[in-house]
């Protein structure tokens, strides 16, 4: 079995950290999760989140700190290393492209929400964060 890397973004403002709803046509439709996406063979895992934040959401941002990976079995066939990153925004305005949803939390709100099982770990993570 082949693990997929995915880059993901935690997006902070304010002491505040971004939260997206994934859509209802999407695998694991409605969980919440940091946005991002998977790794392209000739990216480094940096270009990977500023790419897939700018697609996914309209913002510019600067990655600052990678945080401890986690990896996530949801079947047999499928399995994830999670590659979290905080990140500060640059520029732009949120807009979602393919999410259905957003909000902005304090870290120890963000286990209120309903997330995908491979983002848990970096929740329970970041709810230590002032």
């Amino acid at each position: 079995m082949s693990i997929v890397k995915v880059c993901c973004a935690i997006i902070q403002k304010n002491h505040y950290i971004l939260a997206v709803q994934r859509a209802d046509t999407m695998s694991n439709p409605l969980k919440w999760e940091f946005p991002g996406g998977k790794l392209q063979a000739h990216e480094t895992e940096q270009d990977c989140i500023v790419r897939e934040v700018q697609e996914e959401l309209g913002l510019s941002i600067q990655p600052n700190e990678r945080l401890e990976s986690s990896v996530h079995h949801y079947s047999k066939s499928l399995s994830i290393e999670l590659v979290p990153f905080l990140c500060e925004i640059l520029s732009g305005s949120l807009k979602l492209a393919e999410h259905k949803e957003h909000l902005w939390l304090k870290p120890h709100e963000l286990s209120n929400l309903d997330w995908s099982e491979a983002d848990l770990p970096i929740v329970k993570s970041l709810s230590t964060i002032e």
